[in-house]
């Protein structure tokens, strides 16, 4: 059984499409990245996950059940961008007030330790900075042991050590056998880690495999020089060349044979070549490439 099935799901409001006919699969035990420009649907589709707004059309499936029937049963917890917590509560009560709410919850003093709490659980949660207040929601998402977490932006508001603590305690979780589904803007996240990134534009899937499939799939490396005043004309009619960039005098040119391209530049141009860098494409990469694709 999948841990999600989306089966042609839409969202509309009014004209705007938030979500146009999205269709995906995610099994169980799998930690997916879910990436997408701002307005891509990412939290939309998120908020339908969790039974918090209906689709317009198309039918979600959560363990093979809807959305509100998983919800019911513990089975998903979520750490959304936005919720406040109750400021007089200590981080300790707030916790373990929630854990309680569920039928076999994490031990609290486990919940604390995870989301890297411990020293904190005196202090009121209205008395957080918003780092702290972040890992405190991710201890509520993950309070009720539940089969699916879902986490919308997830290290927003963290510093550098607090981010690497989080996704240190998100792999343990995860290697618990638990499904993970996460939206990001930090893309080095994604890469690092989640074994399947799935791409949304426009409310649709672009690209949908592992960070590494995703990279390779728009060109498999980046050729860089320094182009100065010469013409750039035939560039683009190299061999393995698949879209060249010029910025600030310096051309650079995806290309998924890096071997055949440089041969080429050398050999069937007259260019006075400077500065050669050959680089892999990144997922930042692949990112901007395959949105502004699907928005062109």
């Amino acid at each position: 059984m999948n841990a999600i099935a989306l089966a042609d799901v839409s969202k509309s409001y009014g004209e705007v499409h938030a979500v146009n006919g999205l269709s995906l699969t995610m099994e169980q035990g799998r930690t997916v990245a879910l990436l997408g420009p701002n307005g891509a649907g990412k939290s939309t589709t998120i908020n339908m996950l969790l039974g918090l707004i209906r689709p317009t059309a198309g039918e979600i499936r959560v363990f093979g059940r809807s959305p509100d029937e998983a919800v019911a049963r513990g089975e998903i917890g979520a750490m959304l961008q936005e919720g406040t917590l109750i400021p007089e509560l200590t981080v300790r009560e707030l916790i373990d007030f929630i854990r309680r709410l569920y039928p076999a919850p994490l031990p609290l003093d486990q919940v604390l330790q995870m989301a890297d709490l411990t020293d904190l659980a005196s202090r009121r949660a209205g008395k957080l900075s918003g780092g702290q207040s972040q890992r405190v929601r991710f201890a509520l998402a993950i309070a009720g042991a539940p089969k699916l977490l879902v986490l919308d932006e997830p290290t927003a508001a963290m510093d550098v050590e607090s981010r690497r603590a989080f996704w240190g305690s998100m792999r343990t979780y995860a290697a618990q056998g638990h499904t993970v589904l996460f939206a990001t803007h930090y893309l080095e996240e994604a890469d690092e880690n989640s074994d399947r990134v799935i791409v949304v534009a426009r409310g649709k899937v672009v690209a949908d495999g592992t960070a590494a499939q995703i990279k390779a799939g728009v060109g498999g490396s980046a050729v860089g020089f320094s182009l100065g005043g010469q013409s750039a004309a035939g560039l683009d009619a190299l061999p393995g060349v698949t879209g060249v960039e010029i910025v600030s005098g310096t051309v650079t040119l995806r290309t998924a044979d890096v071997d055949a391209t440089v041969a080429a530049l050398y050999r069937k141009t007259t260019l006075d070549v400077r500065g050669l860098q050959i680089n892999g494409v990144d997922l930042e990469d692949a990112f901007l490439a395959l949105t502004q694709s699907a928005e062109a």
